[in-house]
């Protein structure tokens, strides 16, 4: 995942922490010295920063004998360094926004069209409710790649019939983003051939999700082990409280005019959640 925070090492993570200062001296020293041992003539420079990252990071991987890798895209997704993985399991594309314009266009549908070239035969995609256009792209751009792309239930859905979902990562926003997570889990979880992930349920489309082009996905009972993941979360810097003294620090890396409405909407919505002092 990129960029980090603090230190590179954030980059390349297994079971959610970074990897010791030892093993990334480790394997970057030895993707330093082979890339330096076969380089030729006419590609005689290193590979760049992110893209050496990537490289770095697919050797970590391999090595430490993960059971998964959940690799993000650095920039799009059609051109991405990231994107030579040939069968993954599963895909997801998030929320759309404008950014990297000088790479990936200056349009959604432009942006829509380079998300979509992480798509792979019979590979099953999932994505979150979008603007009709991209949606539409990316639709196409699955039909293109023989990739059956499902647009997943809100999480308002998974509640049903259970009590509300509580998730570690605050903002109105995240919870596309838990659906998604949720789908691309058991998607994952049934390749592995793990029982008892939940029965499916019923899902009565809302009314922004109907006249959609995109299958919607089945929303399904959630485990123990699901549920907690969605507490547990944490995404340090983003919609991030800390209080220092008498201080209230409210962090995000916002950047993004979507991410920049999002972070203010958290950040009302913070705000109008506080404790009013006694009087």
């Amino acid at each position: 995942s990129s960029p980090h925070l603090v230190q590179v090492r954030e980059r390349i993570r297994i079971n959610g922490q970074p990897i010791s200062k030892d093993l990334f001296n480790k394997y970057f020293w030895l993707v330093y010295n082979r890339l330096e041992e076969t380089k030729d003539p006419a590609h005689a420079s290193m590979p760049a920063y992110f893209r050496f990252l990537t490289i770095m990071a697919f050797h970590v991987f391999l090595q430490e004998k993960v059971d998964l890798a959940v690799v993000e895209v650095g920039i799009g997704g059609t051109y991405d360094c990231t994107n030579i993985i040939r069968a993954p399991v599963v895909c997801g594309v998030s929320s759309l926004g404008i950014d990297h314009t000088s790479i990936l266009g200056d349009t959604m549908e432009k942006i829509a069209w380079q998300k979509g070239g992480i798509f792979k035969p019979g590979v099953p995609a999932f994505t979150v409710a979008q603007p009709e256009r991209p949606l539409e792209v990316l639709r196409e751009r699955a039909q293109e790649r023989k990739c059956p792309l499902y647009l997943c239930p809100e999480l308002e859905d998974f509640e049903e019939g259970c009590q509300a979902l509580e998730l570690g990562l605050a903002g109105a926003h995240q919870r596309s983003n838990a659906a998604l997570a949720l789908q691309l889990a058991r998607t994952w979880l049934q390749r592995r051939g793990c029982q008892g992930l939940g029965e499916l349920k019923e899902v009565p489309l809302s009314t922004e999700l109907l006249g959609r082009p995109v299958p919607l996905a089945p929303a399904f009972r959630l485990t123990d082990a699901m549920i907690q993941g969605l507490r547990d979360t944490e995404w340090l810097g983003r919609t991030q409280v800390l209080s220092h003294g008498p201080v209230t620090w409210y962090l995000d890396g916002a950047h993004t005019t979507s991410s920049i409405q999002a972070c203010v909407r958290w950040f009302r919505q913070a705000v109008l959640n506080q404790d009013k002092p006694h009087e």
